[in-house]
């Protein structure tokens, strides 16, 4: 018999790759220096894989961290999400995540494409899985190597991105202790031409090609996927309008005022985009999580990241309130308050 419940956060984990990639070594490659970089970013170092790091280690090493806080064996885990734009396998990497844990019952376990805005909605699904009953302990990962799609001569974005991997357990409970308040979603579709990484065309195999008179346009032509390609203006514009309103929102359904709210946690983007959202909201630097200076832009993992980070440190305590909040390409957007434990 399914039973509705509640659902609570429970255990975080991290992971960076080791290799640290600094301003001024950038500077080695693009014309660009620390200050012009940290001044209009606040940006000072990134993280990106190398040798034979991937992904999925990172996942998996970010996943072990938040079941050993949580005290979760991970074959009592029910589910797993993987958010990500960037995984090592075209047909997703939540399975590979699934089966180097060892979650031998084989729980199912699945890809959420929603580039920065993923972990949200990560967080979102899993909810809605153990609200509607049957699932009790969820594992939420948010994990992106863009540095593996950053076009690395072009100042304007490769200044930008980082690779990592959060992880958070969200666990089913009563309904009265339910951590998730509420929740503000959002996509645009018409924003893509501001932010995208475009599949695009390129030679077919020179044997197949010979026989195209025969065969018409077959065979297709064989896809990869361009660089990052980013309208940074209007995608401040879009942040600075949209995540306070989701905020807002997201705050209304809750029934709870800005006030009642410990911490502010945005995407990791860019700090005039946190800065700017948070005058807006009347938000005190003090109550501002930002980890953006040491690791960049790392998409779906910043989140959680810097979440886990948060607690670890003991900023974030038991029974705290965060808003959180994820932007990015889509465009998609969204918001959730969130308990802490």
């Amino acid at each position: 018999r399914i039973v509705p419940s509640g659902c609570k956060l429970i255990g975080s984990g991290s992971a960076v790759p080791s290799l640290l990639i600094s301003n001024d070594d950038l500077a080695k490659i693009v014309d660009t220096n620390d200050e012009w970089i940290a001044t209009r970013t606040g940006i000072r170092n990134r993280r990106v894989v190398s040798g034979k790091d991937s992904l999925v280690g990172l996942a998996v090493e970010a996943a072990t961290k938040a079941l050993e806080m949580a005290e979760v064996d991970p074959e009592d885990v029910d589910l797993v999400l993987m958010c990500t734009s960037t995984p090592d396998d075209l047909f997703g990497a939540a399975p590979q995540i699934q089966k180097a844990l060892g979650c031998t019952k084989n729980p199912l376990a699945y890809d959420i494409t929603a580039a920065c805005s993923g972990f949200v909605l990560g967080l979102v699904s899993a909810a809605c899985h153990i609200r509607g009953g049957g699932f009790k302990n969820v594992l939420v990962i948010g994990a992106d190597s863009l540095s593996r799609f950053v076009d690395w001569i072009d100042r304007g974005s490769c200044i930008l991105f980082g690779d990592a991997a959060g992880a958070l357990v969200v666990q089913a409970c009563d309904i009265e202790d339910d951590g998730l308040f509420s929740f503000d979603v959002h996509s645009d579709g018409d924003g893509r031409r501001h932010l995208n990484a475009s599949i695009k065309d390129s030679q077919t195999n020179g044997e197949l090609s010979s026989h195209g008179s025969v065969l018409g346009d077959f065979p297709p032509k064989q896809a990869s996927y361009s660089c990052i390609q980013m309208n940074g203006k209007e995608v401040f514009r879009f942040a600075v309008k949209s995540v306070p309103q989701s905020i807002e929102s997201a705050l209304q359904k809750a029934g709870l005022p800005a006030s009642s709210i410990d911490w502010l946690l945005l995407h990791q983007a860019n700090q005039r985009i946190i800065d700017s959202v948070a005058t807006r909201l009347q938000f005190p630097p003090e109550r501002v999580i930002s980890n953006l200076a040491n690791y960049g832009n790392t998409s779906a993992a910043s989140i959680p990241l810097a979440l886990d980070e948060a607690v670890r440190s003991g900023k974030v305590k038991p029974g705290h309130t965060i808003a959180a909040s994820g932007f990015g390409a889509g465009l998609t957007w969204g918001s959730a308050i969130i308990r802490w434990r």
